[in-house]
């Protein structure tokens, strides 16, 4: 029986010049990231202009057009997997991001802004990490899909719940915030799909570069404004999130054995619990809290989890899994 799959922007990656470009993401966003601390003017001008919450909301189009409403019968169909990986991702990392600031004692709007990137869904380039790993590709856009629909509610609920004790949080403002940076762009993209063929084909094959240069001008956008901070912060709060993204991957690996052993599926959900939408985290940081340090910790988390994701990708691509039946159903 064929099951419709969501194809995420990254999903399905062709030859060419879009394929280099977008298995290098990792490479682009460290290069990045590295270059805004030397020369922040290279990039802070896409913070100035006020293009971060544009940005991210074309990432979150691409998807969309990608996306069908019956590609979401793979839920129904085989949901073990996709909701023990989705649970997982907003309640693994949730925790580890508050226990990795309270371990390494960071300042209140550190911790805060760790906590927010971890409460946040599955971010697009863990299809790229999956792609590379040879993993189950169609398994992490949905997991991706699916708690991304899910992060209007997740994200600010738990947030809130986590940081209420440290600073004030304007919970109604972050649901706000994220269904219109999240949802509304994604649903666009579902509708242009359904009912505009031709503008849906002009966008399809320009999304996976759109999304990897959104993503790259976010994290460096921000590290440059904060070039200062984040040499001050030093190597305290890199520890904090090296950490947090460090027990996701690992944790979302021995968690994720229960979907059939130590297979596609388990690395599959290691790599969407291990890696975030650091962009989301970024923009609901500046918008909501008053300290700018608070998105600090979401462009550190945008490089970190690239290189943990690219370093597992490396290793996992060098050696197939053993297939196991799914406890969870197929």
């Amino acid at each position: 029986m064929h099951i419709c799959v969501p194809q995420g922007p990254f999903s399905v990656l062709h030859g060419g010049v879009v394929s280099a470009i977008v298995r290098l993401f990792p490479l682009w966003v460290t290069v990045a990231g590295v270059a805004a601390l030397v020369y922040p003017p290279a990039f802070t001008w896409f913070l100035d202009y006020g293009l971060i919450t544009p940005g991210l909301q074309i990432i979150m189009l691409g998807m969309g057009v990608t996306l069908e409403l019956s590609d979401f019968a793979r839920v129904a169909r085989t949901p073990g997997p996709i909701l023990w990986g989705v649970l997982l991702q907003y309640t693994v990392m949730p925790l580890v991001g508050w226990s990795s600031g309270y371990l390494f004692s960071l300042p209140t709007p550190f911790a805060v802004g760790l906590i927010l990137v971890c409460c946040c869904p599955g971010g697009t380039a863990s299809n790229v990490i999956a792609y590379l790993a040879k993993a189950d590709v169609a398994l992490s856009v949905s997991m991706t899909a699916f708690s991304t629909m899910l992060a209007a509610a997740c994200t600010p609920l738990l947030t809130t719940w986590l940081v209420g004790s440290r600073v004030d949080v304007d919970a109604r403002g972050l649901l706000i915030s994220t269904a219109e940076v999240v949802l509304l762009p994604v649903l666009i993209g579902l509708i242009l799909r359904r009912y505009l063929h031709s503008v849906t084909e002009r966008i399809l094959p320009v999304a996976p570069v759109a999304a990897v240069v959104m993503i790259v001008l976010i994290v460096a956008a921000i590290l440059g404004d904060q070039k200062d901070a984040v040499f001050e912060s030093g190597a305290r709060l890199l520890a904090a999130v090296v950490t947090a993204h460090s027990a996701g991957f690992l944790l979302g690996y021995v968690l994720g054995s229960r979907t059939g052993g130590f297979g596609n599926a388990a690395r599959t959900i290691s790599i969407e619990v291990g890696m975030q939408n650091s962009g989301l985290g970024a923009v609901l940081a500046q918008a909501h809290f008053a300290n700018p340090l608070t998105a600090i910790p979401s462009a550190l988390s945008a490089i970190t989890h690239c290189i943990l994701g690219s370093a597992a990708a490396a290793l996992w691509s060098r050696r197939p899994p053993t297939e196991v039946s799914p406890k969870f159903g197929r």
